[in-house]
């Protein structure tokens, strides 16, 4: 199919935080191919205008990195023809099931407890740096996707901000982009057009009151301080980009050359 790749990020209404990730700047003065590699919010909620610019693109895999809880909340992603849907959860369904009913049903009170004096920041570090760790596999398996055959590819979760965020970062590390770029992307998950939806089932003024939002913000926002503590972990963990890619995810210096020819100009 003929890649028809738009000038302007596009205006889809059912799906948030879309962008294509091409033109983030390498180390060594390359740049990443416009129309390879995008991200974006689930497409449970595409319209058919949607389906119709996402069939444009060419796809030849989604990866969607959310859990069965998501799928339950939100519903299946829109099937595109002869796309491939690889379900890759990088949260287990059981983790924070109730913290997360808790945040749309929950008291004032309650959020005060559990999200209050930087709880709620802590909370967020606390997932990036264990998906960094203890979703090797999942992450491998994209990379090496990406380098045989899956390209264009689209990522995503439910808000595509965190674990598809992380699953970008990771993919833009092999390809050797410049750290400020990948967190340069990244916290352009907080445009208000892209921000994901806080859904309160108190639909009044108070479920949805300036301290509730106050104490919601850090598990919405895209912070620095987030994706730098998954970087972090990775120097803590395996010394170096370079120890983590290969000995974690066991990305050789082959197939990051590969992941190269498919996704850099």
């Amino acid at each position: 199919m003929t890649q028809q790749i738009p000038s302007t990020e596009p205006e889809l209404s059912g799906v948030r935080n879309f962008r294509d990730v091409g033109g983030l700047p390498t180390a060594d003065g390359r740049r990443v191919r416009h129309g390879v590699l995008f991200r974006s919010g689930h497409l449970a909620h595409a319209t058919d205008e949607d389906a119709a610019f996402l069939d444009s693109l060419g796809l030849h895999t989604i990866f969607d990195f959310r859990n069965a809880s998501d799928q339950k909340l939100e519903g299946p992603d829109v099937e595109l023809p002869g796309v491939r849907n690889v379900n890759l959860p990088l949260s287990d369904p059981a983790d924070g099931s109730e913290f997360w009913k808790m945040v749309r049903d929950g008291e004032i009170e309650q959020l005060r407890e559990i999200l209050g004096d930087g709880k709620a920041a802590n909370r967020m570090i606390a997932s990036y740096r264990t998906i960094v760790t203890q979703r090797t596999a999942e992450h491998s398996r994209v990379l090496h996707a990406l380098a045989e055959d899956s390209v264009p590819a689209l990522m995503h979760c439910a808000a595509g901000k965190d674990r598809a965020g992380l699953s970008i970062a990771v993919t833009l590390l092999a390809l050797g982009v410049e750290r400020e770029a990948i967190v340069a992307d990244y916290l352009e998950s907080n445009a208000k057009h892209r921000r994901y939806k806080v859904r309160r089932s108190d639909s009044s003024s108070a479920g949805y009151s300036p301290e509730v939002m106050e104490l919601l913000s850090p598990l919405f926002d895209a912070r620095a301080e987030y994706l730098t503590a998954a970087f972090d972990t990775v120097e803590e963990t395996w010394g170096s980009v370079d120890a983590y890619l290969e000995q974690g995810l066991g990305i050789t210096p082959e197939i990051r050359e590969r992941l190269r020819e498919r996704l850099l100009d």
